[in-house]
């Protein structure tokens, strides 16, 4: 069974940072991990994903150079750091994966999610 459970989330001030987790209920090697983010009255969009490999995929632009997705085999968890946060990085984040996924790419989605994590980036 896949469990996702995120957490780090809080509410930072522009420009500051921000590390969120996502703890797995499997070895974060076996499948890709993905994080989403969703907006108020906006779709949920992809923003970084961690393949079984070890490859990483930033899928939005806005985020590219600000973000780092990473994992800790040790703890089970997949981390995604945030730098130099804007207000419009305000959202639910979510991690997503499968156990059937291995590689990320632009328009994956995932069958299993957490439940979310807020970021509030207000000043």
């Amino acid at each position: 069974q896949v469990q996702l459970v995120e957490s780090g989330g809080g509410l930072v001030q522009p420009g500051g940072s921000l590390t969120l987790s996502c703890r797995t209920s499997f070895a974060v090697d076996l499948f890709a991990v993905g994080w989403f983010r969703q907006a108020p009255g906006k779709e949920r969009e992809a923003i970084a994903c961690l393949s079984r490999f070890g490859e990483s995929l930033y899928q939005s632009p806005s985020v590219q150079g600000r973000f780092i997705i990473s994992r800790d085999r040790t703890k089970n968890t997949v981390n995604l750091q945030m730098n130099m946060l804007k207000p419009e990085d305000t959202a639910t984040y979510y991690c997503g994966s499968d156990l059937d996924t291995y590689h990320c790419y632009q328009d994956l989605e995932f069958d299993h999610w957490g439940q979310g994590t807020q970021v509030t980036v207000s000043s």
